[in-house]
């Protein structure tokens, strides 16, 4: 088979899937924007997308569609100019709906079989939008600019021909007319990789090295900021490292904004919600580690004695299943792509997104006594093997998803 993938920022959710249908013996090719530096051992074609100013008062909520399609048409042409000159013509076409790039492939290659990655579907209620008011208003100007948002993505599934998406939840967002062409299938964690290990040790920014059994209480993100409760667990800290006088918290993530809006008047969310909290907090204990390389990530979970997870109703963070793969007793928020995973007595702890007081005791009874949990930690790691296994479960789901549009079957 020939296999196109398309992705902004590819690998991003192929990362595993593309070199493994490559070394399947599938003719695979991948084509991103020309700003992506990431590498890949698949041969990667590269686009030149100059997104043009849009001007909010004349496109009004057209405005995000409009920078979608745009995007759709300049892979659009690339891809003719690839059928055109190269005489390229892929079977199956897989690329990620949220940016548009997908919007027109069927006008240039009708014949083949075209799957879009089905991450998140935009909804005015019932999900992200109203949730945590603290930090945006909420409203009918809210729910209709949302639900605006979303039309590229439903013009994207309904120009294709399947959909795949990583968690039950997030599939569920998508209207209900749409549901049935998707099909779950996570990404994946590799339980080899990210296992529990007692050896494990972090050498902090001071020289500091916190090994595994320490009391360590760790939070993971890409960016610190209010869609993955960086502000509730900020909050809840000061009373848990009090009743700790020998924890340290590990937080991991950078300043930037991947979701939602950037703060008003400040730079980042990092230093507007410590501001907060800062004088009440022994600063020699908090541990600021920025963003950090993967085998640093490996490591940070795997001394990690608890591990705090939030996230408004939106996509599911990677980082919450590599944490229970490396067996942490991970507590989560109690939202539903957390619970769909994290099962509350079972493999882990779920508190109320808001109960800041519910979280500094939760997590004060977790660092205090790691012996009553280590059956949910070590059914974490259960749940992640069973489910979530990149080699042993999603991978090959996934390979047995796509060979399934070939030509022979």
């Amino acid at each position: 088979m020939k296999i196109l993938f398309l992705h902004q920022n590819f690998p991003g959710q192929f990362l595993h899937l593309a070199p493994e249908l490559a070394r399947r013996g599938h003719d695979v090719l991948a084509m991103t924007d020309a700003k992506n530096n990431r590498q890949s051992s698949v041969k990667t074609l590269r686009y030149k997308h100059d997104a043009g100013t849009v001007d909010p008062a004349q496109t009004r909520l057209g405005r995000n569609y409009t920078q979608m399609s745009d995007r759709g048409v300049t892979v659009a042409r690339a891809c003719a100019r690839l059928r055109d000159t190269e005489g390229y013509h892929p079977d199956v076409i897989f690329g990620h709906s949220g940016w548009g790039e997908t919007l027109f492939l069927k006008e240039i290659w009708p014949q083949a079989k075209l799957i879009v990655y089905a991450e998140f579907y935009y909804r005015g209620v019932g999900a992200d939008v109203g949730f945590d008011r603290e930090f945006a208003p909420y409203g009918l100007d809210q729910v209709m600019i949302t639900q605006g948002r979303a039309a590229h993505l439903g013009q994207a599934l309904l120009h294709a021909d399947a959909a795949l998406a990583p968690t039950a939840w997030q599939a569920s967002t998508y209207p209900e007319a749409l549901r049935p062409m998707i099909r779950v299938i996570h990404d994946g964690v590799d339980c080899s990789v990210m296992r529990p290990n007692p050896q494990a040790s972090l050498t902090l920014p001071d020289g500091r090295i916190l090994r595994a059994g320490d009391e360590v209480l760790t939070f993971v993100n890409r960016n610190l900021e209010p869609y993955r409760g960086y502000h509730t667990f900020m909050r809840a800290l000061p009373d848990v490292l009090r009743a700790r006088p020998d924890a340290h918290a590990v937080i991991v993530g950078g300043d930037e904004v991947s979701y939602g809006a950037p703060p008003k008047g400040a730079k980042g969310w990092k230093d507007l919600i410590l501001s907060e909290v800062q004088d009440r907090l022994p600063m020699d204990r908090v541990h600021f580690m920025g963003k950090v390389p993967y085998p640093v990530f490996v490591s940070i979970m795997q001394i990690s004695r608890a591990h705090a997870y939030l996230t408004y109703p939106f996509v599911l963070s990677w980082s919450m299943l590599e944490a229970m793969a490396a067996g942490c007793l991970v507590v989560g928020s109690d939202t539903a792509p957390v619970a769909e995973v994290l099962r509350h007595g079972e493999n882990g702890l779920l508190v109320d997104f808001f109960d800041i007081a519910a979280w500094s005791q939760t997590l004060t009874a977790a660092l205090a006594d790691p012996d009553r949990y280590a059956p949910l930690r070590a059914a974490a790691r259960a749940t992640a093997q069973r489910d979530y296994d990149l080699r042993g479960i999603c991978l090959p789901r996934m390979v047995d998803f796509v060979e399934s549009f070939g030509p022979q079957a």
